[in-house]
């Protein structure tokens, strides 16, 4: 009975040895490395419209499906303006549709009647059609930033992989010693190493899935304002100065509006302020007023009297 628990104990053991052999085999002897994080940054001026991918190369949605290629994430964040509030929201919808993307989440501010409208969309967009989508999206309105991240998690990946086949060749071999078991004690022991295998491998399954979701799928963030007038670029100083002359007209103008607009909100304040104001002054005014007492008379001050040389004459030693 002892060597039989031996056995069993020992087999058990080995099945786990197993896996750790192979997720370890995977960090050191991977013939992949993990990269850092290229990024870069990218400014488009009002009349440059489209826009183009400086990170991804062209082969990139082949790539993403070869199992040998290297996996990489591709993200961008965008950031627009336009006097067109709705027709440049049109085109940003029509681009998602035509490129087979899908609005992940959209958040609108402002108000069509004050002109202060601006949104906030995340769009996942295929790998494939990543490129097409955001030249599609320069044409909704006057691109003012371009920022584009890459990121390599090839050794990540491979990492998962191996970890995986470990604990599938670790779950055949329990299945092994389950269906050899004779009492109810090893069975029991077995099921519950078959248990906590199995939730690692449900763990790791998902992440895969996860990455090979960031892989397939880049993420692409937009921001969109609505403005007057387009900021202006490339302009001269003088320019500069008249822009900085209309600005400031406007910010006073703004000012005074919202000035008589909060009196307007707190008249009722205004009005009780006036009322105290004007009865304070009548009490004021008709109390008595404090008679002045006379200055006290003051003495002169005593006359000086020069002091006479003595007319004794001064004893001589």
């Amino acid at each position: 009975m002892k060597n039989r628990i031996t056995r069993i104990t020992a087999a058990l053991a080995a099945a786990a040895l197993l896996a750790g052999c192979g997720s370890i085999s995977s960090k050191d002897g991977g013939y992949y490395t993990t990269e850092a994080a290229a990024q870069k940054s990218y400014n488009y001026d009002s009349a440059a419209g489209g826009t183009d991918s400086s990170l991804m190369p062209a082969n990139a949605a082949e790539a993403a499906t070869d199992e040998t290629a290297q996996k990489i994430i591709y993200n961008a964040s965008l950031s627009m303006e336009s006097t067109d509030f709705d027709a440049a929201r049109e085109t940003l919808m029509a681009a998602v549709e035509a490129n087979d993307a899908w609005m992940e989440s959209t958040s609108v501010y402002g108000t069509e009647k004050d002109h202060d409208r601006s949104a906030d969309y995340t769009v996942r967009v295929p790998v494939d059609n990543y490129r097409a989508f955001l030249a599609a999206v320069g044409e909704a309105g006057s691109v003012r930033n371009v920022s584009e991240n890459a990121e390599n998690i090839t050794s990540s990946y491979i990492d998962v992989q191996a970890r995986l086949t470990a604990l599938e060749a670790q779950r055949t071999r329990l299945n092994e010693l389950a269906d050899q078991a004779e009492t109810t004690a090893d069975l029991l022991e077995i099921e519950s190493q078959l248990s906590d295998v199995q939730y690692q491998l449900e763990n790791y399954t998902r992440q895969l899935r996860n990455m090979d979701q960031q892989v397939s799928y880049s993420t692409v963030d937009i921001y969109l304002e609505e403005v007057a007038t387009l900021t202006p670029t490339g302009v001269t100083f003088t320019e500069r100065i008249a822009d900085a002359f209309g600005g400031g007209w406007d910010a006073f103008v703004g000012f005074v509006q919202g000035l008589v607009i909060a009196l307007v909100y707190l008249w009722p304040v205004v009005l009780i302020a006036v009322v105290v104001v004007f009865i304070l002054r009548k009490v004021w005014k008709k109390r008595p007023k404090k008679e002045k007492l006379p200055k006290p008379a003051q003495t002169p001050p005593p006359a000086e009297y020069p002091v006479k040389p003595s007319d004794e004459p001064k004893p001589k030693y």
